[in-house]
């Protein structure tokens, strides 16, 4: 049941998610730098883009593509929104595809082949990542006996103690949703694109500031099913939050971008066996107590 202090809470996220999506969004360009060898920019240089971006004339192939830029925006606000009320993992699964689903429509909307490629690559992505986190949600439903945020919270130790292998399932299908290396195959965030910018390459402007706005909610949203993992103590959370977020990093910068059909194929075979081990052996352990 959704309380008046359960809203207030939800509200302030809505507002702090972005000033904190942004700062982590600088904190990855630092050290994808320094990993290369560079200085880089400063740490708040995303919100001097974003801006910069606001600014610019409002220019747009068509209006549908206009429509599917806010629907992405308005997408990840509202799973986030979900997410502080403390509600269903799959209905924020499920709101926050429908925001995936509006940018590639919009990306499909206009004649450019770049951005229709990347269309057809973020599909496939979608495709790659949504089963695994079905998984992992269906995973976490078996060890605390609920898909309600509240539920997995009250749960008495941190689950990721009997999902170890889901949580690295849930790695490879956080890098796919974050667009990182080697996954980055319908856009990157560091422009080394063969197809340009892939899915974003008719985004310009205002309408790009809104999907880069909507990619900074989702990195909180992101982070915070990650958090559902070690729950229990203050401590234990942030490093497990700044490991993982730095192994994305460091992988994004180590590796080359795959091709959708190893993706599809390694992620799939990979992941999906992962997740039956870990499942198998919970079995085998309640079965043996």
């Amino acid at each position: 049941m959704f309380t008046i202090q359960n809203i207030i809470i939800a509200i302030l996220a809505i507002i702090i998610a972005p000033l904190l999506g942004g700062i982590i969004a600088g904190i990855d360009r630092k050290l994808t730098a320094k990993l290369q060898g560079r200085y880089g920019p400063p740490i708040l240089q995303p919100f001097y883009d974003l801006l910069k971006l606001f600014a610019k004339q409002k220019m747009a192939v068509n209006s549908v593509q206009v429509f599917c830029a806010w629907m992405y925006l308005i997408s990840a606000i509202s799973a986030l929104f979900l997410f502080a009320l403390k509600s269903d993992l799959l209905m924020i699964f499920f709101v926050l595809t429908i925001g995936s689903v509006f940018l590639t429509i919009g990306a499909s909307a206009t004649p450019s082949p770049y951005s229709q490629i990347g269309a057809q690559r973020e599909l496939i992505q979608m495709l790659t990542y949504e089963p695994l986190l079905i998984v992992v949600f269906v995973s976490i439903y078996f060890v605390t006996g609920s898909f309600k945020i509240d539920a997995i919270l009250n749960y008495p130790k941190p689950i990721f103690l009997s999902l170890p292998l889901i949580y690295l399932v849930l790695g490879f299908a956080l890098t796919i949703k974050l667009r990182k290396s080697p996954f980055d195959i319908s856009t990157s965030h560091h422009g080394h694109q063969e197809i340009v910018k892939g899915i974003l390459t008719e985004y310009s402007g205002p309408h790009l500031a809104l999907i880069e706005l909507g990619h900074w909610y989702e990195i909180i949203l992101v982070l915070g099913i990650c958090a559902l993992f070690w729950s229990t103590n203050i401590f234990g959370l942030i490093i497990l939050l700044a490991i993982t977020y730095f192994a994305e990093v460091f992988v994004d910068n180590l590796v080359s971008r795959a091709t959708w059909r190893w993706m599809l194929g390694y992620v799939w075979g990979v992941g999906i066996s992962l997740a039956l081990f870990n499942i198998a052996f919970l079995y085998a352990n309640k079965f043996v107590n």
